[in-house]
């Protein structure tokens, strides 16, 4: 009898070789978070590309009813993938907004469909830290190294409620400032320690983080080259900060552009950059808190920029080390402060920090930010506003939301001040006389809305509104 299995089995085979030939894995989207940008594109990422977040070839086709698809051709075996909006700083998270685990599916290299939800995105989850920190983009484009990067913002608490103008501190290692979950080593809780030095008194300052380049933070964070790691973009990336970044912030937002109100800082290989973007403009910055530099890295180059480039304005330089940091840090700092005073800065311009306890870590730099902010921030805030007139200057109220007391701000060059607070029906609740700077307790007032009456001995009345709760 003819044995037909061959045949049957060749028959088969040849019947489903079609579908073989067109065998692909089909990744479909169910649904994506109710915060997703409606421009956003999302991609697939995994084994199959490399883990490219960005791979122009890995888009998934929007349909009409809400999801999102895409058909791909990987090797039999384990697939591994995570979606995201273009780069790892949007990648998918859990359902609190946390790291989630990959997806992993089995491809048999038969036709085969998956489907699954993206339940948040990490960035966008944690964006607003319950305080006045917003995300400004995800992908601010660098001209001048033809990259992107995610920019954070943060405004004081008073900045909804006044029309005052603000200093601008400038931040490098943005992910680290204001939110632990996007940090890589800890935060430094920026937003907290302003606000909280609102309260006691502090005029307030806007600061713009810029998220580090990841693999390229050592060539961005250093304008000359270390023969083993690197460096050689920072002139690129300061130019950055000072010809694009800043002109936005300055056109978007209520700053006091000029460089007495615009300050730079950061840690460690920041610090480096920091250092070199104060001496190359001071034209632009005035202040500069240099913590931990990572000076090394460049050898000689910053103190034979110092001295190259020499005193042209005068600056405020916050020099900070960890006593439990190797001893070159802060031997590497003093030889720049040194070179510092030799081009003629004086001795009051710089402040030289080494506390014995500290460590190059995060919890060492939040801890000292306060105290450096207030020493270079000191004084700098000079008017509240510009003018209404040349007899009616600005009036400024803060803090506002207030509770237990406020100040005035906009009659600096006053002797004397005469001040009415008014409750909203009219009533008077305040009328006295005080010296510019001088606080007014309002502890007994009532919350609620209430108008402050300013004028000068030779001036009209000015009147603006505050919050009492």
């Amino acid at each position: 009898m003819l044995n037909t299995y061959p045949l049957r089995a060749l028959i088969w085979v040849l019947a489903l070789l079609p579908s073989l030939l067109s065998a692909q894995l089909t990744v479909m989207v169910t649904s994506v978070p109710a915060n997703t940008p409606a421009s956003a594109k999302i991609y697939v990422t995994g084994t199959f590309n490399n883990w490219n977040p960005g791979d122009a070839n890995s888009i998934l086709t929007p349909m009409p009813n809400g999801r999102y698809t895409i058909t791909l051709n990987p090797a039999i075996g384990p697939v591994r993938f995570k979606f995201t909006r273009g780069n790892w700083n949007s990648v998918e998270g859990n359902s609190n907004g946390d790291f989630i685990q990959d997806h992993v599916v089995t491809y048999t290299g038969l036709p085969q469909t998956v489907e699954l939800p993206i339940l948040s995105w990490e960035d966008l989850a944690h964006a607003i830290p319950n305080r006045g920190v917003t995300i400004l983009d995800n992908n601010f484009y660098i001209p001048q190294l033809n990259r992107t990067r995610r920019v954070w913002i943060y405004l004081p608490p008073d900045y909804e409620t006044t029309t005052k103008k603000y200093p601008v501190l400038y931040m490098h290692d943005g992910q680290n400032l204001f939110n632990t979950l996007t940090s890589f080593s800890g935060e430094w809780e920026v937003d907290e320690s302003l606000d909280e030095m609102c309260t006691q008194g502090d005029y307030g300052c806007i600061v713009v983080g810029v998220d580090n380049g990841g693999v390229n933070r050592l060539n961005e964070y250093s304008p000359w080259i270390n023969q083993l790691y690197g460096g050689g973009q920072g002139d690129e990336y300061i130019s950055f900060m000072v010809n694009t970044l800043k002109p936005y912030i300055d056109s978007k937002f209520r700053t006091l552009p000029d460089r007495e109100h615009t300050g730079i800082m950061g840690s460690s290989m920041g610090g480096l950059v920091t250092m070199y973007a104060i001496m190359e403009y001071q034209h632009i910055y005035s202040k500069a808190g240099v913590f931990s530099p990572a000076f090394w890295f460049a050898g000689d180059n910053v103190t034979s920029q110092v001295l190259g480039m020499g005193k042209r304005n005068n600056l405020k330089v916050y020099f900070l080390a960890g006593g439990q940091e190797p001893a070159y840090v802060a031997q590497d700092m003093q030889e720049v402060a040194d070179a510092m005073l030799d081009v003629g800065f004086e001795q009051d311009e710089l402040f030289f920090n080494v506390p014995v306890d500290g460590q190059h870590s995060e919890w060492f730099w939040r801890r000292e930010f306060p105290d450096a902010y207030k020493w270079l921030f000191a004084g700098s805030v000079t008017a509240a506003g510009e003018p209404a007139t040349d007899t009616e200057p600005a009036l400024e109220i803060y803090p506002n939301p207030a509770t237990e007391w406020i100040r005035v701000a906009g009659f600096e060059d006053a002797d004397n001040l005469f001040v009415q607070i008014l409750g909203a029906d009219g009533s008077l609740q305040r009328d006295m006389q005080i010296r510019p700077g001088e606080s007014i307790q309002t502890s007994d007032l009532p919350a609620g809305f209430y108008a402050v009456r300013v004028r000068a001995d030779n001036s009209a009345w000015s009147t603006a509104k505050v919050i009492l709760r």
